[in-house]
């Protein structure tokens, strides 16, 4: 959305390009260069009009396409709003989608290893020690402890805590019969954790990483070319805190990802949580929402003391035109669970940080749904297909 200050419209042509920040989970390929993204019109008002057109109408990809095209349009500078004009691609358009779909597959190697249903999230900061590794692990471990396989990728390459954080040690391996990097795996809950971390690579965890860009992308770049990562409903992404070389090359590789922005009530953690939001909308990434870390300390008797002021997220969301996931209380029970690898969503009965934290699930989970690939896409062509080549069988 707008704030209000943009004086120049975007382009059809500019439209356009964002909406191939739009992928089709299950093809891998984004909606412009399926033929699904049939054009675009913008008017002087700022109204912009997307016509899209599904691969059957009952698509319950929908929602989600629907989500994407509205948060990476709605970001543009001068858009107001958007309306989106549904259709279905012929029998012959979606034989055509498919060919492509295919052709990509067998012709090109994919970007990454992450699979194409898979859920990206960002986990991403303006500034350092805002608390951004402990929400993203506490994040992991309790859609882990609700029976899901949730990938967790420490990308903060210098500042690597995920390991301790979440408890899980052991050297990176080879997968069997394979060329790929295991990621190490801890049960959590009814779910699995897969974690790849610089932690596991390194003899001590004190040893410091004098690394440079060009080496510190490269790094990454293994994390998400050369980890065998396995059917994980999530991946949630430790960042860098900053707009530096990893972050923009994370990006980059992942255009589908979508990002949560921590920060802290102060209002200088939110003017700098702005750089990073906005870091992301320029690589067409979708800002899911904010959370605000340690928004007042909570005594064991129950009293709140605003330490860091008050509505720093609230602002930062309303900037942003994003809703504010929730606000998690400072809490004495986070520091140690961090230190002993227990984070504190895992309490049987969680205190306020634990309790805000599970909430917070609960909205991401509104927000980044998982994909329901029941019913859709190529699962109803390769039906329709396997049908027909079976009637040429019978009829021959």
């Amino acid at each position: 959305m707008s704030d209000g200050s943009a004086t120049t419209l975007p382009t059809v042509d500019d439209v356009m390009n964002v909406l191939r920040g739009v992928i089709d989970p299950e093809l891998g390929t984004d909606i412009v260069e399926l033929g699904m993204a049939r054009g675009a019109e913008v008017n002087p008002d700022g109204l912009v009009e997307v016509t899209v057109a599904l691969t059957t109408a009952g698509c319950p990809l929908r929602a989600q396409i629907q989500r994407d095209v509205r948060s990476r349009v709605g970001g543009m500078p001068g858009v107001e709003k958007v309306k989106i004009h549904w259709s279905e691609l012929t029998q012959e358009e979606k034989a055509a989608a498919m060919a492509k779909a295919r052709f990509n597959v067998s012709q090109n190697a994919p970007d990454t290893a992450v699979p194409p249903t898979t859920k990206v999230v960002m986990v991403a900061s303006g500034k350092g020690g805002v608390g951004k590794s402990t929400v993203a692990v506490n994040l992991a471990a309790e859609l882990a402890r609700r029976g899901m396989r949730i990938g967790v990728m420490d990308a903060d390459i210098w500042g690597y805590s995920v390991p301790r954080m979440l408890g899980v040690e052991g050297r990176l391996a080879g997968a069997e019969d394979e060329k790929k990097i295991a990621p190490n795996e801890k049960q959590m809950g009814d779910g699995t954790l897969e974690v790849v971390s610089m932690g596991f690579l390194v003899d001590r965890e004190e040893t410091a990483l004098m690394w440079r860009g060009l080496i510190l992308n490269r790094a990454v770049q293994h994390f998400l070319e050369d980890v065998r990562w396995g059917p994980v409903d999530y991946l949630l992404i430790d960042m860098p805190p900053g707009t530096g070389d990893v972050q923009m090359g994370i990006a980059k590789m992942l255009p589908q990802a979508e990002m949560v922005v921590v920060t802290t009530p102060a209002r200088s953690a939110q003017k700098v949580a702005t750089r990073v939001a906005s870091m992301g909308r320029s690589n067409y990434l979708r800002i899911a929402g904010v959370i605000e870390n340690m928004s007042a300390f909570v005594t064991p008797d129950g009293a709140s003391y605003d330490i860091y002021g008050q509505g720093g997220g609230q602002e930062l969301a309303d900037e942003l035109g994003v809703p504010l996931l929730g606000q998690v209380p400072i809490d004495v029970a986070v520091a140690p669970g961090g230190d002993e690898g227990a984070p504190v969503v895992l309490e049987e009965t969680p205190g306020p940080a634990g309790a805000a934290l599970r909430a917070i699930a609960d909205r991401l989970l509104e927000e980044v749904p998982p994909v329901d690939m029941a019913g859709c896409t190529a699962r109803i062509f390769e039906a329709a297909e396997q049908a027909l080549a079976n009637l040429d069988i019978v009829s021959s």
